[in-house]
C-alpha cells in the first residue's frame, strides 16, 4: 500500500500539472469561463491530494487499516471529485448530458475530507 500510495501520488501530481498547463493555454479558448473556473478548482484539488498521499507515503508504514484506507479513500476521493469536475466542464463541448455525474462530486470531496480527518486521528493517535 505505501507503492501505492506514493505512486498514485506522483501520478496525480503529474497529470494535475499537465491538465494546469492544458487549462492555462489551450482550455482557456475553448471552455466558458464557469467551465473554466470549475477545470481550475478540479486541478487544484487534485494537486493538493497528490501532495497528500506523497505526505502520507514517507509518514507512514501502512500496517493499520486505518492507514490503509486513508489512503484508499483519498484515491478515490480525487477520482470522483476531480475527473467529475473535468468532464462536467467539457460536457459541452462533447456533447453529452453528464449531470448524473453532479452528485458524484460531492461524494469524492467528502472522501476527501474523510481521509483528511483520518490523518489528524492518525497524528494525534502516535
Amino acid at each position: 500500500m505505501k507503492l501505492f500510495t506514493l505512486l498514485s501520488g506522483a501520478t496525480f501530481g503529474l497529470i494535475s500539472i499537465i491538465l494546469g498547463a492544458f487549462g492555462a493555454h489551450a482550455f482557456k479558448k475553448i471552455l466558458p469561463a464557469e467551465g473554466l473556473s470549475s477545470f481550475e478548482t478540479g486541478v487544484r484539488y487534485q494537486m493538493y491530494g497528490a501532495l497528500f498521499l506523497l505526505l502520507v507515503g514517507y509518514m507512514f508504514k501502512f500496517d493499520s487499516a486505518s492507514e490503509k484506507w486513508m489512503s484508499a479513500m483519498m484515491v478515490t476521493g480525487i477520482v470522483l471529485f476531480s475527473f467529475s469536475i473535468y468532464f462536467l466542464a467539457f460536457q459541452q463541448q462533447l456533447g453529452v448530458n453528464l449531470r448524473f455525474l453532479g452528485p458524484i462530486t460531492p461524494l469524492g470531496g467528502l472522501l476527501m475530507i474523510l481521509s483528511w480527518c483520518t490523518l489528524i486521528y492518525l497524528i494525534i493517535k502516535r
